[in-house]
């Protein structure tokens, strides 16, 4: 390849050299330069990054350097209640807490593809949960393949995270945990989509979000952030503590779905700067 290079450059300067002392006219060497110009955009297509953020680390817009790629976005570096944490059971505090109250239904819904992950957003009305007595209302889930929460320095295979936001803007998001096992029937309704989608808005017809089915009894609870650019803060998060199943067809659906190097698309585990995390067992 590095051959190619140079005999490529040597011949696009004896190129440009012969162009310029061969010009009888101006006009002349005005198409000879057109010609030149398009030479290069061929040969040499634009090679900067386009992408806002990536996943990759150590590199320029890895996740180390969010704060740094735009000003809207330093709290990814500078923040003290980031997420995703490793949630581990020697540092939460017990609660006897109410999980939540769901109040879910069916509602139109598309799938699209932001590049980084998938998206399933309600266009309608498809309910909400309410926590301390603060209503949320559901506006989309996505993924993450792994996961970005940990539990005791476990990565699980996929995270799913449903999006709510209440009347005052706060956001709460529940993060789900999936394993590799048996397929998981909310995403085998949605493979079709999940495959079509492409660079387009695909809709999906009625989606009811009950049928998101995870148990609700066990929980993690915190405060942190949303786990890509800007980071904002303040984010309500629950993290269910069992553990369901995806298959691996389904996990390569979502992979292949997205923009090409976001295959993978969790952030790193970010320090807890000694905040507190609560876990919830009707048990206890």
């Amino acid at each position: 390849m590095e051959g190619f290079v140079f005999y490529y450059l040597v011949f696009f300067q004896f190129l440009v050299l012969s162009l310029l002392f061969h010009s009888t006219n101006f006009l002349s060497f005005v198409s000879k330069f057109r010609l030149i110009y398009v030479f290069v955009s061929v040969f040499n297509p634009k090679t900067d990054d386009e992408t806002p953020f990536t996943y990759e680390q150590k590199t320029e817009k890895g996740p180390e350097g969010w704060g740094n790629i735009n000003p809207e976005w330093k709290v990814c570096n500078t923040g003290r209640f980031q997420s995703p944490i490793d949630l581990t059971n020697e540092r939460v505090s017990l609660i006897h807490d109410q999980a939540w109250h769901r109040q879910y239904q069916p509602a139109p819904a598309v799938i699209t593809n932001r590049g980084h992950d998938i998206m399933v957003s309600w266009k309608g009305d498809a309910g909400k949960i309410t926590i301390r007595q603060t209503d949320f209302k559901l506006v989309q889930c996505h993924w993450h393949s792994p996961s970005e929460h940990t539990v005791n320095g476990t990565r699980y295979d996929l995270e799913l995270h449903m999006v709510h936001t209440s009347a005052r803007g706060r956001t709460a998001v529940i993060g789900v945990l999936y394993k590799l096992g048996e397929p998981n029937e909310f995403l085998t309704k949605l493979l079709n989509g999940i495959k079509a989608v492409g660079n387009k808005e695909v809709d999906l017809g009625v989606i009811d979000p009950r049928e998101i089915r995870f148990q609700t009894r066990k929980f993690y609870r915190y405060i942190g952030s949303l786990t890509v650019p800007p980071c904002t803060e303040g984010v309500l998060w629950t993290v269910v503590k069992r553990v369901n199943t995806i298959s691996m067809e389904q996990i390569t659906a979502l992979r292949e779905a997205v923009d090409d190097g976001f295959e993978t698309n969790s952030r790193p585990v970010q320090d807890s700067k000694g905040r507190s995390v609560w876990f919830y067992d009707p048990n206890v």
